[in-house]
């Protein structure tokens, strides 16, 4: 027996495997040991099923998740969820960053990161503008990241790798910034910068709630 949530699991497994290229009513059919055309019982087609997708990673952000009522810190935990998520499921993540559902999942986010904005203290218009800053960057960062795990292996530690071979060995004559901090950069850019890109995002936001204050 098949069913939605059936289709979109072994959607998750065929863009382990295949990449989204490779994201196929025929080879949902396989995976799923069906006659292809029945999954159009369920869904219009692959858009359908990257949307259902996308639904699902918003589903497992939000599970088990409670809001405290403090801004920051449920901004900071719902930002990190959804990063973990997207690049825990690297080529569901890629698909999935760019999309809009409509669906309950997504409206959970949007309704409580505004309420958690609004009861905060910013008015409507500048609680979207914050709103639409913290989901891009964090989409942007799921994005890239889930971009970075989906690359063959040796390809990852190639690109790791050229901050020590290539950049530690610019000479500080010619580029004296780079030199002086080689080994930092070394270190710092083999790992996301989510966590400390949202920290800076969330501190802004802090300080532009300070400035409303009488």
């Amino acid at each position: 027996m098949l069913s939605e949530q059936l289709i979109v699991e072994a959607a998750l497994r065929v863009l382990q495997y295949h990449g989204a290229a490779g994201l196929s009513v025929r080879r949902l059919g396989v995976a799923l040991g069906a006659d292809p055309t029945a999954l159009y019982r369920y869904f219009r087609g692959i858009e359908d099923v990257v949307l259902a997708i996308t639904d699902e990673l918003l589903r497992r952000v939000v599970e088990g998740w409670e809001p405290t009522g403090h801004w920051r810190e449920d901004m900071r935990e719902l930002g990190l969820r959804l990063h973990r998520v997207y690049v825990e499921h690297p080529q569901a993540g890629v698909l999935a960053a760019s999309r809009v559902t409509g669906g309950a999942h997504e409206i959970q986010i949007i309704e409580t990161v505004l309420g958690s904005l609004r009861s905060a203290g910013f008015p409507e218009r500048e609680a979207v503008e914050v709103y639409h800053a913290f989901i891009d960057q964090m989409l942007g960062f799921a994005a890239l990241d889930a971009a970075f795990e989906a690359l063959p292996a040796e390809h990852q530690k190639r690109d790791d790798d050229r901050w020590r071979d290539t950049y530690a060995q610019l000479p500080a004559e010619s580029h004296p910034n780079i030199a002086a901090t080689s080994g930092l950069l070394d270190e710092s850019m083999r790992r996301s910068a989510c966590q400390s890109a949202l920290d800076l995002l969330l501190d802004g936001v802090a300080a532009r709630l300070d400035a409303r204050r009488p």
